[in-house]
């Protein structure tokens, strides 16, 4: 039997503070991490994932702080990811209160890192985050936040991951991150079909339609947005309504 699909808001955090953009450049702040995540477990979403985009050490300091307060406030499981290297940095956030850990650039430089984790803390612990692009020799995997392009194909990639012990895969179309024009569905079903593990949709929610489309056309499990939430666009109870209605089993 499936499971129900999963709406998850996404918090890119840099200094403390929520932050969103298009294509991965050109933030704008969103507000404080703590409290967004809070009204979104109130209002129903599934789980929350929150990035720590600027990872330096100062910013995993602040960073670790919120973990401990969102875990306080919150009762859905959530996700953190952005500057884990090893399997101390794992360590660290799954005390903080964290349920899951997300890596990405690490994982492509280090791919033995996915079998640690999921060795230690088993495979639920460990989403392999991967974001990546359409280039004209089709879909490449980059580094550094969408700045560093990478000889490793998406699909490749994935299988890869999930073959190591990866329990999810979170894939950001960086084409469509920002855009609102609907998620990489093609994609997205390809990957779905290929692989035994949940898909996590990422990047390009604009409408309540393109969550549907993710999930019917796209076959994803879960499908993440950041803006349409946090700047009020889609309220969370109307989204799932809205699948509900149009067939999806969803959680309401």
């Amino acid at each position: 039997m499936a499971l129900a699909r999963r709406i998850i808001p996404c918090l890119d955090v840099k200094n403390g503070e929520t932050v969103k953009g298009v294509n991965f450049v050109g933030l704008r702040s969103a507000g404080d991490p703590v409290e967004l995540g809070k009204a979104y477990s109130k209002a129903g979403a599934d789980e929350l994932v929150f990035l720590d985009i600027t990872a330096s050490f100062e910013g995993r300091k602040t960073f670790t702080d919120m973990v401990t307060r969102v875990a306080k406030e919150i009762n859905i499981p959530f996700t953190v990811g952005g500057g884990i290297n090893e399997l101390s940095d794992v360590e660290r956030l799954l005390y903080a209160g964290a349920d899951k850990v997300s890596v990405n650039s690490a994982a492509i430089r280090h791919p033995e890192l996915i079998e640690q984790i999921s060795e230690r803390f088993g495979s639920q612990v460990c989403v392999c985050a991967i974001d990546a692009r359409f280039d004209e020799d089709g879909w490449h995997c980059y580094l550094k936040g969408g700045r560093e392009r990478t000889e490793r194909g998406l699909f490749e990639w994935a299988h890869e991951a999930q073959e190591r012990g990866a329990g999810e895969i979170l894939f950001t179309s960086m084409d469509h991150d920002g855009v609102k024009n609907g998620y990489a569905n093609e994609a997205l079903a390809q990957l779905a079909d290929s692989l035994s593990i949940p898909i996590i949709a990422s990047g390009g929610a604009g409408k309540k339609e393109h969550f549907l489309d993710a999930f019917k056309i796209g076959h994803a499990d879960a499908a993440l947005a950041a803006s349409v939430f946090h700047f009020g666009e889609i309220p969370i109870p109307e989204l799932k309504m809205y699948l509900r209605n149009e067939g999806v089993d969803i959680r309401v």
